[in-house]
């Protein structure tokens, strides 16, 4: 789950981390009022979930409240990648000497988490990494101990931050630390981290994303998120407690299981080749209700990419006698032409086959083995219109 520039902002203040005193604002008027109380220059910026909000003209700079209230009627409604600006931070324009980047992830091949830093602050740290590796100093953060000061003070000193600065750096960095932990954020960075012309350590801009499956226990989070940026299938999929991911392929997967899933995208790749692959990741969970399949199916069929569905389900402790029957009664419920072949293994399999085999519906045929399935799935996508 991605939050907004303002929501990871305010999230890093309630951790000590000193950001500007903006507010959010929906309307031009808003902006006008927060610009009075603030006094002075202020910088408008669009509350997208998307990069390059600057080179679309979506950040700028006021030098009063009646300039803000203007650009803020320009800003507000405007469409940036697709995403429609519904709210703007209004933040007092920062006199920035210096740009540092700051960033909390993980590192999965080292199984810990990885904070690091750069003076390039104010570029993406991908751009970094590609153009400028050794710029980025990174320290590996050992789960048990937490962050050390001598790692915040080898950050300081590996981008070259005047000594001055170490002890808030570091007293940065601690709490951005804590930040992302209490979050359970798989990403928390700071960029740009600007010493402005006051000589003082502020977090002008702020990202974090949250590990989705961590939102049960941040419930306060879960609350801000915003599903503009998110395909309206995972929406739904989210709500029927279905976990899917859309892809850009030609074949809906439908599976119980998340390794079960994986297995069943890499066959229909391998036997797809180039051309043919999933449109989907979708793991269905436990059992396959009707209801939850007759779900499930909607958010695959609304993909007009999907050119043939394939079922494997694999009957532990659900029979696959009772999977063949919830399939059959949601397919009363979804009606398709669309192609689709169905696998189904485990307990009752045979049985399952032929119940699916019995109800003799045209464009549904059964498969007795993974690889069965995925060649089936493949020849009818490749031979859809």
């Amino acid at each position: 789950m991605n939050l907004h520039e303002y929501q990871s902002k305010f999230r890093f203040a309630e951790f000590g981390i000193p950001i500007p005193r903006g507010k959010t604002a929906t309307t031009p008027q808003q902006v006008y009022e927060i610009a009075r109380e603030i006094g002075g220059p202020v910088v408008i910026k669009s509350q997208v979930l998307v990069g390059g909000r600057g080179k679309a003209g979506g950040i700028k700079l006021a030098q009063n409240p009646e300039q803000a209230e203007t650009l803020a009627n320009t800003i507000l409604g405007m469409n940036i990648k697709g995403l429609t600006v519904r709210k703007v931070l209004v933040d007092p324009a920062a006199n920035i000497r210096t740009e540092i980047y700051l960033g909390i992830t993980n590192d999965r091949a080292a199984g810990k988490a990885v904070i690091m830093a750069s003076s390039e602050g104010g570029v993406e740290i991908e751009q970094i990494a590609r153009e400028k590796p050794d710029a980025i100093i990174r320290e590996h953060i050992n789960p048990f101990l937490g962050l050390l000061e001598y790692q915040a003070r080898n950050l300081a000193s590996g981008i070259n931050l005047p000594h001055e600065h170490w002890k808030t750096f570091t007293k940065i960095a601690s709490n951005l630390y804590r930040c992302a932990l209490a979050s359970d954020a798989v990403l928390a960075e700071i960029n740009p981290l600007v010493i402005t012309g006051d000589n003082q350590l502020v977090a002008l801009d702020g990202k974090m994303i949250i590990d989705d499956n961590a939102l049960y226990r941040h419930t306060d989070i879960a609350e801000m998120r915003d599903t503009d940026a998110e395909p309206k299938e995972e929406t739904q999929a989210r709500a029927a407690g279905i976990s899917y991911v859309k892809l850009n392929g030609q074949i809906g997967c439908m599976v119980n299981g998340a390794g079960l899933a994986m297995t069943t995208m890499d066959m229909t790749r391998l036997y797809g080749g180039e051309q043919i692959g999933p449109a989907n990741f979708l793991d269905i969970g436990g059992g396959a209700q009707a209801s939850k399949v007759a779900a499930a199916l909607r958010i695959i069929l609304a993909d007009p990419n999907v050119k043939s569905v394939l079922f494997n389900i694999f009957g532990g402790i659900t029979r696959c006698d009772e999977v063949a029957r919830g399939i059959l009664q949601a397919l009363d419920e979804v009606k398709t032409t669309v192609p689709m072949v169905i696998r189904l293994a485990g307990t009752n399999a045979e049985e399952g086959r032929a119940i699916i085999d019995a109800a003799n519906i045209s464009n549904i045929s059964s498969a007795a083995t993974l690889t069965e399935a995925a060649k089936k799935a493949v020849d009818a996508a490749r031979g859809a219109k």
